[in-house]
């Protein structure tokens, strides 16, 4: 028996609310409550540049150089290269003019499968240690996860993720600097100064697909209805954190793929840590590891999940020590 028109369609105007409600409830069940973080003990070491092993410091601890560069990388041993005579030549140029600047790269292994530790050893091996750093992790974390890995481990009292690409100019860095120094004074000496593409979207556009654009503007839309609405390009490899803003964004997060970035920048904004955005130079470099319909659909879902699950309180934002 058919159902009147006024009860099939309010039955049918229900289905979206039940949906909605259906969805809230997957996000809250399968949420993990606390920020997921765990080292092996393999992990607790590095190799240093005569093979010996030494234990890693701690974010927790006293800084000791004025900037870390937390590279993430998995299978990067044709890119990373060029990223490192380019960001170890600048690095040491500035060291030269400034001899009290000091620095560290921390390359983050990803679990690789190919020779990226012993690319990135080299570099130990010719600078030394202690300013360049190689962190095996057991098994892959993602991008997020070995960025965070890395953050934990690190000395200065400012931190840099770079890409291990090295799409962006590293000098660039000096853009992203005066960015976080506009932001003074910082509060709790927290702030957060992030690099952008979004001055080069339109001729990015002319040399995609109408797919890709499509994508890429969905994704957009997303982030900014469901999470940060201040910063216009969330997911550019290059930003720079006071120590502190570091220690508490990172404890509190709990995505580890490629939609970490928008966490990062929603706990941050939580946190009312202020953001600055900057223009910085980037090129496209062949090797992404996105796949790109798959990866914007599970940055999408991801991005659901966040909004989601803090707004039902499946997720908290409480920092906490990472020792």
């Amino acid at each position: 028996m058919a159902l009147p028109l006024p009860a099939a369609a309010a039955a049918l105007a229900a289905l979206p609310v039940l949906l909605f409600g259906l969805i809230c409830m997957m996000a809250h069940v399968t949420a993990r409550k606390i920020p997921a973080f765990h080292r092996y003990e393999e992990e607790k070491f590095f190799l240093n540049a005569e093979g010996r092993k030494e234990s890693v410091p701690s974010i927790d601890d006293p800084a000791t150089k004025e900037l870390s560069v937390v590279v993430p990388s998995y299978n990067e041993e044709d890119r990373l290269p060029l990223m490192m005579d380019e960001a170890l030549d600048y690095l040491e140029k500035r060291q030269k003019q400034d001899p009290s600047f000091t620095y560290e790269v921390i390359v983050v292994n990803d679990g690789s499968k190919d020779q990226t530790t012993k690319v990135a050893m080299k570099y130990c091996e010719k600078y030394g240690s202690d300013k360049v750093r190689v962190l095996s992790l057991v098994k892959n974390r993602g991008k997020g996860g070995a960025v965070r890995m890395g953050v934990f481990i690190s000395r200065g009292k400012k931190i840099l993720m770079a890409d291990a690409d090295g799409a962006t100019k590293f000098a660039d860095i000096e853009k992203v600097e005066e960015g976080l120094e506009n932001l003074q004074p910082w509060p709790n000496q927290m702030a957060i100064s992030c690099g952008s593409r979004a001055h080069l979207e339109k001729d990015s556009i002319a040399k995609r697909s109408y797919f890709r654009t499509l994508l890429m503007y969905g994704f957009h839309f997303l982030v900014w209805f469901l999470c940060v609405k201040e910063i216009r390009d969330t997911q550019c490899g290059f930003k720079l954190l006071t120590r502190k803003a570091a220690s508490e964004t990172f404890s509190a997060l709990h995505i580890e793929r490629w939609a970490f970035d928008v966490e990062l920048l929603y706990i941050a904004q939580h946190l009312r840590i202020p953001i600055a955005e900057v223009a910085v130079n980037w090129t496209e470099i062949e090797g992404s590891k996105l796949v790109p319909f798959w990866s914007w659909l599970q940055m999408g879902r991801d991005l659901l999940f966040i909004r989601l699950r803090y707004m039902t309180g499946a997720w908290q934002i409480e920092t906490r020590k990472c020792n």
